[in-house]
């Protein structure tokens, strides 16, 4: 049941809004009031629709108290009375649904990377064919994606890869992608059929802005050495690798695709800013997890959420007990949006829940 109080509270802030945008507030506090107008739109919408169906219920149930009623009247006022009744609890679970507090990551882009577990070359095969599903669904999204860093595996595949994804909704579809994500299916190299069963791990990571984590040049260790490529021998005849170590937490991130320095640090800088960001939100979402015990995946990077079982053509998500017989469907980024939209939901409904226990 929607809360009186909680929805007084929605329409006054927004008509506050309003008032104060009529006063030509000073350019900077105008475009601060008018972005916090503009994401309120949606659930004043939504709250206005329900209050319309309530007030017409309150009516129409007037309506028909009436002995005077004539039986025309007494029975169109009963068809429309059954119809708004039945709709009141979607118009209901929107405004709820608009109520849940939101992820400030979602509206960013994020760092994805995808590195090869469990199972060798196979592992390595995997880790690309992983990275090939995103590649596909940002594609069909209209996002951007710009690799920042890649290591090859010996027979394909990667050992690793980074890349960043920009555009219009990304971290907060792609979120759920992280976690270990386990293949079963006969390796071209294995003559006997038998399936292996290999692992790759994703991390999804909000793209964090400068004004998001501050970083401290003073906690910043920079090493700068010679590039090299596979088989050791170098590819660089200049110290233009960079190894930036981050003291307070030793997270230390690796960066030397490009032939300039100065580039390998700004790459480095930005998938370590994302790091801390994610670090500091896993923090935060820890301190408030016995408010959401009922949260889909932790977004663990140790965590088993999805096998793809390549003999019987099924993908399985193991946080929502989910099973798609489209494999290939998935692994072309064509079906993912139907795994991504159920954990969404899922992850709504458990938000949902744990409003209504608290």
């Amino acid at each position: 049941m929607l809360e009186p109080s909680m929805i007084s509270k929605v329409m006054s802030r927004f008509e506050t809004l309003e008032t104060s945008l009529a006063s030509g507030p000073e350019p900077e506090l105008f475009v601060q009031l008018s972005k916090e107008y503009a994401d309120m739109q949606d659930v004043v919408g939504a709250i206005r629709r329900y209050q319309e169906a309530s007030d017409e219920i309150g009516d129409l149930s007037e309506l028909l108290a009436d002995e005077d009623i004539d039986a025309d009247m007494k029975e169109m006022a009963e068809g429309e009375l059954a119809e708004l009744q039945a709709g009141l609890p979607a118009l209901e679970q929107a405004v709820q649904l608009l109520l849940l507090p939101k992820d400030a990551a979602d509206a960013k882009n994020a760092i994805l990377e995808v590195r090869a577990g469990t199972g060798g070359q196979e592992a390595a095969l995997f880790a690309g064919d992983l990275f090939r599903m995103y590649q596909r669904y940002a594609d069909a999204k209209g996002w951007k994606l710009e690799i920042i860093s890649a290591s090859e595996g010996d027979v394909g595949g990667y050992k690793e890869i980074i890349a960043n994804i920009s555009g219009r909704g990304v971290f907060s579809r792609l979120k759920y992608e992280s976690g270990v994500h386990r293949v079963q299916r006969v390796p071209e190299t294995e003559s006997g059929g038998r399936i292996h069963t290999s692992a790759a791990t994703v991390a999804v990571l909000p793209e964090a802005e400068e004004v998001d984590v501050e970083i401290d040049e003073k906690d910043l260790r920079i090493d700068v050495f010679r590039a090299s490529g596979p088989g050791g021998q170098s590819v660089n005849t200049t110290d233009s690798a960079v190894r930036i170590t981050h003291l307070p937490t030793g997270l230390v991130v690796s960066q030397q695709d490009e032939k300039s320095q100065h580039k390998n640090r700004a790459k480095a800088m930005k998938v370590l800013r994302a790091r801390l960001y994610e670090q500091e939100r896993r923090k935060l979402a820890d301190e408030r997890a016995e408010a959401r015990r009922g949260q889909v995946g932790t977004g663990d990077r140790s965590e088993r959420i999805r096998t793809y079982n390549f003999p019987q053509g099924r993908v399985s998500d193991h946080r929502i007990n989910l099973t798609l017989y489209k494999l290939e469907a998935v692994m072309a980024g064509e079906a993912l949006d139907e795994l991504v939209e159920a954990l969404i939901t899922e992850d709504q409904a458990a938000q949902l829940a744990a409003m209504g226990d608290g």
